[in-house]
């Protein structure tokens, strides 16, 4: 019984929507671990235990650092630079210097014996390695006081000099300081006044320049940048490595240059890699969770490992020292942006560029020069107007240029550091730019192609399908002019409030033109056809229950042609959802008066739904109401559509029908002022014809001819025609309601 439990955990842990998924992840990180580590193993790997596999001739001039004599030659100059020093306080020396004058005098004057003079001046002055000690101690004891004090006044002004040179640790411990007081002391002193000057500065004389440790780096660092890199020249046909050579620092930097791979990919290499590419995918996955929940569907994932991987295998396969700019990187963020958002197509490709630099060491350059146009192609595919492909093909030529700026930006730089071969800063610019226009032409011809091999709706699917040409909308204009006719008007609010709010303008334009599309099945059970065919209301001959039948059934009608003519699923939120959950009240309505409301409930009325999740649809579910609650009255005023949108968006919370929808009541607020700012223009007066100035004329007992009032009225028209006020086929008797020809 045990393992029988233990099985059916196991089956339900296996079929777990968690475990597929961690699958699918653990399959696409090996794909692509796969493919980078491919390039190691079948392309371009010379490289085995530290030795070269084969000979290798250079195909082109090469020009490389050798990186360790460069480092060798900036560390020799840094030791060379001397150390910066800085002054430190140094008052307090002139400060010791005047106590030690105090001192002696007050020595001279103390009532003792000469030996104890001489001993305590023995203990305030060190003059055991003095050869003149004898003499000071009895300079300083005997000689008169004027003497004195012209001693110590000039050994004070000869100290002021010491220190205005300054006095290093180095000169301290090096014993220097009586050579550097002789060469400071003041003029005009005497042969006998020296030794004790220069005695009674040593006494009180410390180093006054101490080092300045971040000054000192900032020099050897300058020092260092300072020095021009080693570089060495392989010319063209000349030997690279020998077969079974050591590889050097400088013979990798020079195959690397040359476009070989020079790992030595082992299967901790292999793992490395892996480690690195699933940790950028759950990078991946995560953004979508928390940013883009909406995108974190498997069709989008799908596409987002297929971008992945056929970038990988470009990369991977392209030939030794090919130029890596060839690489449609561009091609996946305007993919991306399409199918995804701008956002995330950026997250994609700084996150494959990533892999590829680090899996098939390309230069920084390389990420560089893609990940700014990365960034551009983000900006510029979020301003794209997608009812014009051509604008694509336009977007690949100002990437173009674009990348042409950034190559020569980057290069400029190198020439400043190193030489730089012109041709291959040519050729470079080149590949970038033609790179660029091909990708958006890539982008233009493989977007159908990924359109319905992943199911996802783009911009410009959805301006195809509003193309009024395609076979479903025709078939709507033939079998119910009616509803045609709503759904344009419809659309076009629609339109107007997903702009006002923020939400998909296409789409909720395009939706809105397939919501009823489902009419098509009984076209005649619709009032809106019905005066189109003057025919009568076949309602008449049912009950209120089976009209209720007939008609809540057209959102399920609608999805069976959607899949009939192909139309993507978007489109069929759209149709079942427009209703909601709501109720068919005129049906309710008369099922009560003839049934009584205890036979009758509300639920046996209601539209199957599910209630729109989408701003799209929820404005949908608004227009549609309000459109037709219009167009029933006719010529409403602008305060009675108000309150007829006001009562349809009140009605609709208070059934629950919006509570699924992400709209908010600032959205509301804003749709109704849209939709009444809409309808006011569609509900617009009408110009007086001839016939109506001619009766009123009469009214006020004007005669006129009428002769001169066609000849009055044709003059005021040429008249407009001429200013270019109206076109010359707006004639007044020829304008029609638009109102029913929009």
């Amino acid at each position: 019984m045990k393992k029988i439990e233990y099985l059916e955990a196991a089956r339900e842990f296996f079929t777990s929507s968690r475990f597929i998924k961690f699958f699918y992840l653990v399959c696409f990180t090996f794909v692509i671990t796969a493919i980078i580590s491919s390039q190691n193993f079948f392309f371009q790997n010379v490289i085995e235990n530290g030795m070269s596999k084969r000979e290798i001739i250079a195909q082109k001039t090469l020009t490389v650092e050798d990186v360790k004599r460069t480092e060798a030659h900036k560390r020799e100059v840094a030791k060379k630079v001397e150390p910066k020093l800085v002054p430190a306080e140094d008052d307090f020396i002139i400060t010791n210097l005047e106590t030690l004058q105090n001192a002696v005098f007050q020595i001279r004057k103390k009532e003792i014996s000469k030996e104890e003079k001489i001993a305590e001046i023995n203990v305030l002055f060190d003059l055991t390695d003095n050869p003149k000690r004898d003499f000071i101690v009895n300079f300083l004891l005997n000689v008169d006081e004027p003497s004195l004090r012209e001693a110590f006044d000039k050994a004070s002004l000869s100290l002021v000099n010491v220190l205005n040179q300054g006095i290093t640790e180095s000169d301290y411990d090096r014993g220097h300081i009586k050579q550097i007081i002789i060469e400071n002391l003041v003029s005009n002193v005497s042969k006998r006044q020296v030794a004790v000057i220069c005695a009674l500065l040593e006494q009180v004389i410390v180093p006054n320049l101490v080092v300045d440790d971040a000054a000192t780096e900032l020099a050897k660092l300058n020092a260092q940048q300072s020095v021009k890199p080693y570089m060495v020249t392989f010319e063209k046909g000349e030997q690279i490595v020998f077969k079974g050579e050591p590889i050097t620092r400088l013979k990798r930097d020079a195959l690397r240059e040359a476009g070989y791979n020079v790992y030595e990919l082992n299967w901790q290499g292999v793992f490395s890699i892996y480690i690195l590419v699933f940790i950028i995918s759950i990078i991946y996955l995560a953004y979508l969770k928390f940013f883009e929940k909406t995108y974190s569907e498997p069709r989008y994932l799908s596409l987002s490992a297929a971008l992945a991987i056929i970038a990988c295998s470009i990369g991977v396969i392209l030939p030794t020292g090919f130029s890596p700019y060839v690489i449609p990187i561009p091609a996946v963020v305007i993919l991306a942006s399409i199918f995804l958002n701008p956002r995330i197509a950026f997250l994609l490709s700084t996150l494959v560029l990533s892999v590829m630099t680090v899996g098939i060491q390309y230069k920084a350059q390389f990420i560089i020069v893609f990940i700014l146009l990365s960034l551009i192609a983000m900006i510029a595919t979020s301003k794209i107007k997608y009812t014009r492909r051509f604008d694509l093909i336009k977007l690949g030529f100002h990437l173009g240029i674009a990348g042409l700026f950034i190559m020569l930006s980057l290069y400029m730089i190198d020439k400043c550091l190193i030489e730089v071969d012109n041709y291959l800063i040519l050729r470079d610019c080149a590949y970038i730019f033609l790179n660029t226009m091909i990708s958006s032409i890539l982008a233009l011809g493989l977007s159908p192609l990924l359109e319905s091999t992943f199911h996802i709706i783009t911009p410009y699917g959805l301006a195809e399908l509003g193309d009024h040409n395609q076979a479903l909308l025709k078939r709507l204009q033939m079998e119910a002019p009616g509803t045609y006719h709503h759904s344009l008007m419809v659309s076009t609010l629609c339109e107007a409030a997903a702009e006002a709010i923020g939400a998909n303008p296409i789409l909720a334009r395009v939706g809105a033109f397939y919501h009823d599309i489902g009419k098509l099945k009984r076209p005649l059970f619709f009032v809106e056809n019905q005066s189109y065919f003057s025919i009568e209301n076949p309602h008449n001959n049912l009950t209120p229950r089976l009209s209720k039948m007939v008609i809540t059934a057209h959102p399920k009608d609608g999805v069976e042609l959607a899949k009939e003519y192909g139309l993507p699923n978007v489109i069929n939120d759209f149709i079942l959802q427009h209703h909601g959950e709501g109720i068919a009240k005129y049906f309710y309505n008369q099922a009560v008066a003839e049934e009584g409301s205890e036979n009758v409930k509300e639920e046996q009325f209601r539209y199957t739904g599910p209630k729109p999740n989408s701003k799209e649809t929820a404005i949908l579910m608004i227009a549609d109401a309000v459109e037709s609650a219009v167009r029933a009255m006719k010529g409403a005023t602008p305060e009675e559509i108000e309150n007829i949108i006001e009562k349809i968006i009140v009605e609709r919370l208070n059934d629950g029908q919006l509570e699924d929808s992400p709209l908010t009541l600032k959205d509301l607020k804003v749709i109704a002022t849209t939709f009444s700012r809409v309808l006011r223009g569609m509900q617009h007066d009408r110009i007086k014809y001839q016939e109506d100035i001619a009766r009123e004329l009469k009214k006020s007992k004007i005669e006129i001819p009428a002769k001169a009032l066609d000849a009055d009225l044709e003059n005021k028209i040429k008249e407009l025609e001429a200013s270019k006020t109206i076109a010359p086929t707006d004639k007044p008797d020829e304008r029609k309601d638009d109102f029913h020809t929009i």
